[in-house]
């Protein structure tokens, strides 16, 4: 070990005793072992750690009508640092029985206009407004998104993103609260969610039901390349 490796060893350890003492002399409430974790740990650790405990408090949820059907809770996946996050509507059948986002047909392509753009699902996060798949995949109703909006909220809070894509027109409505407004209307915009600043655009299975929609939406996801390039 050379003489800096064991100076900031040294340093390290006189730390730790610090904040133990601390500990000793004001109690858990101020000084514990999760505060002192955090100061060796990334925020990607710190944020990861976070998601976790999240997920094993959504993996049972009874919130809705949904949990009695589902096979998975599709909670999300990614990085937890990520400065981008992806927000689709709600699992389908390929990601209820596997248990992840965008798996199938639909989950290539996005990945696929990922790729176009310089970006790798690695580096972003990717998630639903619903955890549970609706039967026949049918959209997802009004109360099943409020009620399971808590978990969404709560992941965007731990992430902290600072822009987000949000994947249809039913994802886009409910972040930007334009219940009213359809997709051109929301596409040719950029709002401030949370935070984040967020557009819309189409969800990829959409783009496979309908071509002709492919082209528009490679406008959209070069608008947000700038965007997030800026």
């Amino acid at each position: 070990m050379s003489s800096l490796q064991h100076k900031i060893s040294e340093l390290l350890d006189d730390l730790e005793d610090y904040f133990r003492n601390q500990r000793e002399l004001y109690g858990n409430d101020l000084y514990t072992e999760k505060d002192l974790d955090a100061i060796w740990k990334s925020p990607q650790e710190i944020k990861g750690r976070a998601l976790d405990d999240l997920y094993r408090e959504v993996h049972d949820c009874q919130r809705c009508g949904l949990a009695s059907k589902r096979k998975n809770v599709v909670f999300g996946d990614g990085n937890p640092d990520a400065c981008i996050m992806l927000i689709g509507e709600a699992p389908g059948r390929e990601e209820d029985i596997q248990g992840k986002v965008f798996v199938g047909d639909a989950g290539k392509l996005l990945t696929n206009i990922l790729a176009a753009i310089q970006l790798e699902r690695e580096d972003i996060y990717i998630t639903n407004i619903l955890k549970c798949r609706p039967p026949q995949n049918r959209d997802p109703q009004q109360d099943e998104q409020s009620l399971c909006s808590c978990h969404l909220f709560r992941q965007i809070e731990i992430i902290r993103p600072r822009f987000i894509l949000a994947l249809g027109r039913i994802a886009g409505q409910f972040l930007t609260g334009e219940s009213d407004s359809n997709m051109n209307e929301l596409r040719n915009r950029v709002f401030t969610v949370r935070g984040a600043q967020l557009m819309v655009t189409y969800h990829p299975a959409a783009l496979l039901r309908n071509t002709e929609l492919k082209r528009p939406t490679w406008e959209d996801v070069q608008k947000f390349q700038k965007l997030y390039e800026q």
